[in-house]
């Protein structure tokens, strides 16, 4: 390592300088550049390129594991510690969250509507439950209010909906999204939390007309509607990353970049054996065909 980097920083500095401060004997040195790589060396060179393009595609987000079945699926044999081993000496480290408070795990069940879901995130086909959520995001021109809706089979974001108000017409944009793109034949349960927007009477009219089921946290419980929280956080740490967009608009394509271009055809999760969800939800598919 000592004489990797003399080699790098050799054009700036002189070697016999670079020599004394990593405290090497030039001879040595030298006696390293003329000794060619072993076969090791330079297969590990080879798969380091493959490493950083995966590393890259994913915006710097994938960890050694994802990168791993990235390199696996395109035909690449190498075990996940080589990856963990080169992704280390080279510096990429995936995103890692942010600490948060702990939240309180209680909380008064809603007394408009009854908690269905009841923490239940497991789901056997598309179609079954949704959750739905609201957050916000900083720009020097004001906040920019994101609400989604995932399909808890694949936690694929399946509507979406930003405005600079938050409202009812909000939630209602986004869930008329989903409807538009699933057309659900059977009843679908909508899980959101206990905020005035779901329960507004024209969110529980248009739930009615479509044949939705609602379902609501307890209060205060960001536990219940973990999935969705969970999709904020993803969102937040691997795209936002606590910067201020200028304005709404930049915000907007940010986020419209990242839920249509990268989480659900792209972005791989553990819940989806590793797959994106629209793979994910391929694969059922061709499944449901074959039998």
């Amino acid at each position: 390592m000592r004489y990797a980097f003399i080699r790098e920083q050799q054009g700036q500095h002189a070697v016999r300088t670079l020599c004394r401060v990593m405290r090497v004997h030039p001879s040595g040195y030298y006696a390293w550049l003329a000794t060619p790589l072993s076969r090791r060396r330079r297969e590990d060179e080879a798969l380091l390129g493959h490493i950083k393009h995966s590393w890259l595609e994913s915006g710097g987000v994938y960890g050694y594991r994802k990168v791993h079945t990235d390199l696996r699926e395109s035909g690449l044999r190498c075990g996940k510690h080589r990856v963990y081993r080169l992704m280390r000496t080279e510096g990429l480290r995936s995103q890692s969250g942010y600490r948060r408070r702990p939240a309180p795990r209680g909380g008064r069940p809603s007394v408009i509507v009854p908690n269905r879901l009841q923490r239940q995130f497991n789901v056997a086909e598309p179609n079954r439950v949704w959750v739905t959520d609201i957050t916000y995001i900083r720009t020097h021109e004001g906040w920019l209010y994101l609400a989604v809706v995932l399909d808890l089979f694949s936690r694929q974001v399946i509507g979406w909906s930003m405005q600079s108000r938050i409202g009812r017409e909000l939630v209602l944009d986004a869930l008329l999204m989903a409807v538009w793109r699933r057309q659900p034949k059977h009843e679908v349960i909508v899980h959101s939390d206990q905020g005035s927007q779901y329960g507004s009477h024209d969110w529980r009219t248009f739930l009615k007309a479509h044949g939705l089921v609602a379902s609501m946290s307890r209060r205060g419980n960001c536990y219940d509607n973990a999935v969705a929280e969970s999709f904020f956080q993803l969102l937040k740490r691997e795209r936002i990353r606590r910067r201020i967009c200028p304005d709404r608009d930049v915000a907007r394509q940010d986020v419209f970049e990242y839920i249509e271009m990268f989480y659900n055809p792209v972005r791989r999760h553990g819940h989806t054996d590793r797959l994106s969800p629209v793979e994910f939800e391929r694969r059922h598919t061709n499944r449901l065909e074959c039998v």
